[in-house]
């Protein structure tokens, strides 16, 4: 877990670093262009055989579509997201180094840094904190434990405390945290974007933008940003970017930012997800969401 520690910690330097965040992680080309290739798609190309392609390069095809079809500026990543939503859930599972900064109560949370194994079926996660606290372990099976977590501190406490079991969505799961154990994944994120953008279809006035050539900690990734040019009280974001990995094909990276207070600051970071790291179906057994697992430390 040490070597893991200095691993996505020297990631996490590069993250501070692009996007107002970290360039180094995601560096779009300076105008935004179209994905490459684009112009080779015939233009009486039907755009919901296209989405049923569930490759980013249908993506980048969607996106290339969009203008001259009038799509709503959602639509090709909604269509995305639904068409490959069945290859994501047909995963079996995975593991991964997640990090994630969240606004909570207008202040901006330190970095945490999670190692997660995640099953699909059922759903069951073990998370292992690296940082900034490290060595607390939780787990959490669907169907199991009267649909309670498992959780034990580090350090002292740990023997201390022993191991509890805690309401994902109580208080004492919950502080520090803006969603509970139960909504992480790349999964739950996918069906989150899907609802999320229908929800917005309704906005005529969003904005997006593409970046074909971005990198996140040196995998290729599209990048899709959309921005609500104006605040309204129904808009959850200001700006919001979503980084899809090529050869995975899977989102990868979420981000999103509120308005500036004052002309002329940035906009502030509200939340970010990313899974780093990612090893999938790597023949993850009941043994990995059992607290008796002797590779854990459960009191």
């Amino acid at each position: 877990m040490d070597k893991l520690l200095r691993a996505v910690s020297a990631v996490s330097f590069s993250l501070i670093l692009a996007w107002g965040i970290s360039p180094s992680l995601a560096q779009p080309p300076g105008n935004g262009e179209s994905p490459q290739g684009a112009s080779t798609l015939p233009a009486h190309a039907d755009i919901s055989e296209v989405a049923l392609r569930s490759s980013v390069a249908s993506l980048e095809r969607l996106l290339a579509l969009a203008p001259e079809q009038k799509l709503h500026p959602l639509e090709p990543i909604l269509r995305w997201a639904q068409a490959n939503l069945p290859r994501i859930e047909s995963i079996q599972g995975y593991s991964c180094v997640l990090v994630k900064r969240e606004r909570i109560d207008g202040r901006l949370r330190p970095h945490e840094y999670l190692y997660l194994k995640v099953r699909h079926r059922p759903f069951s996660v073990y998370a292992y904190t690296l940082a900034p606290v490290k060595g607390r372990e939780i787990i959490y099976v669907e169907g199991r434990n009267d649909g309670r977590l498992w959780a034990h501190e580090a350090g002292p406490r740990r023997r201390i405390i022993g191991t509890v079991s805690l309401d994902p969505q109580g208080p004492r799961a919950m502080k520090g945290q803006k969603y509970p154990l139960t909504e992480v994944g790349i999964l739950n994120l996918t069906r989150r974007l899907i609802e999320v953008g229908q929800q917005e279809l309704h906005c005529k006035q969003i904005q997006a933008r593409t970046f074909s050539q971005a990198r996140l900690n040196g995998r290729g990734c599209i990048v899709l940003e959309f921005r609500h040019p104006d605040p309204q009280p129904q808009h959850r974001f200001h700006i919001a970017r979503v980084f899809v990995d090529r050869q995975y094909n899977l989102p990868v990276r979420y981000e999103s930012y509120g308005w500036p207070q004052k002309a002329g600051e940035k906009p502030p970071l509200l939340e970010e997800y990313t899974y780093l790291k990612l090893q999938l179906n790597p023949g993850l057994t009941d043994a990995d969401f059992d607290i008796r697992n002797p590779k854990y430390r459960f009191p």
